[in-house]
């Protein structure tokens, strides 16, 4: 079968297209013939070396994937032949990836799509919304009627952060650039901040910040966060480097979390993706900028985002030739 695949980790260059055997499923296995698979920021880590994890050469890349059901292990029960479904948590953790014509997914890290719900918007959501749901409902547990400020509102994971954090009962304040206001606006923000500026004039602390864009300084989330209250990391400053008051955080009983979708659980994936399915049934969470690019480049795929070349666009790999 046809496969995007490196033989070692390296540059974009490593990324080879060819063909590959056909896998073979387990008796807890699912056989996927793959319509789509998204790239993600984290996909050029594995593929560098950059986020170490288990590989087994030739190692097919790519974690998101959209596909249909083609046969399954004697084990599996709740799936059909036929079925169209969606995976966000293979290429990983000595799981092959899903960039080629078929991928053998183990049952429980396979989800059916909902009826009538676009399968290409649907995976390049996937990523971002499950790391949104993970961390508000897993990592936080936030509670409803609390105030959370989302910072980089305006990226993949802020926006999927809105909708979800406002679906819970949350009040929503963002961060972004000032460009990004009128589409803010929109998706009904009214408490909207410049993040090229420290936020001083606030009416009330907030109770969870979630940072996903590295550019505000964790002294100044400290300083607006309520007693009690989390800051949530899923990114860091270039230079990997934050600087604060220690004594000032815990005397405050504050407290920073760092999570990754890579590390999540079984049943925090399942129950995201359960959550997922219901915002896709509503047409929610569907709202990502596509830009579709064949399977065989790939690499080019990989060098677009590592270069910042995507304009905000969410990049899929179609498999049909």
């Amino acid at each position: 079968m046809r496969a995007a695949y490196i033989n070692q980790i390296g540059d974009v260059d490593e990324i080879k297209i060819g063909n590959i055997a056909k896998p073979e499923i387990l008796d807890d296995d699912i056989l996927v013939k793959v319509s789509a698979v998204s790239v993600n920021f984290v996909d050029t880590f594995v593929r560098s070396g950059s986020f170490k994890t288990e590989l087994e050469f030739p190692f097919v890349i790519g974690r998101d994937a959209v596909g249909i059901v083609s046969s399954m292990g004697k084990n599996v029960k709740d799936f059909q032949i036929g079925d169209l479904v969606w995976t966000n948590s293979m290429g990983y953790d000595g799981r092959s990836g899903v960039t080629s014509e078929f991928a053998s997914i183990p049952k429980d890290r396979l989800f059916v799509l909902p009826k009538d719900v676009d399968p290409i918007k649907a995976v390049a959501a996937v990523h971002s919304s499950a790391t949104a749901a993970i961390l508000l409902r897993d990592i936080l547990k936030v509670q409803k009627g609390y105030k959370i400020l989302v910072e980089g509102a305006a990226g993949h994971v802020g926006r999927k952060l809105i909708s979800l954090a406002k679906s819970m009962g949350l009040k929503v304040s963002t961060t972004s650039n000032s460009k990004d206001f009128t589409e803010l606006q929109r998706l009904g923000i009214e408490n909207l901040y410049d993040y090229c500026k420290p936020i001083t004039s606030i009416p009330d602390k907030f109770d969870y910040i979630i940072d996903t864009s590295g550019k505000v300084h964790l002294q100044d989330n400290l300083n607006n966060l309520n007693l009690g209250g989390q800051i949530g990391l899923i990114t860091s400053p270039k230079n990997g480097r934050f600087s604060f008051n220690v004594r000032k955080m815990y005397m405050q009983d504050q407290s920073i979390k760092g999570f990754v979708i890579s590390h999540a659980t079984i049943e925090q994936l399942r129950n995201a993706a359960e959550l997922l399915n219901r915002n896709f049934a509503m047409g929610k969470l569907l709202d990502d900028e596509i830009k579709s690019m064949p399977m065989e480049q790939a690499a080019q795929a990989h060098k677009i985002l590592v270069d910042g070349q995507s304009g905000n666009k969410k990049i899929v790999l179609m498999m049909d030739r």
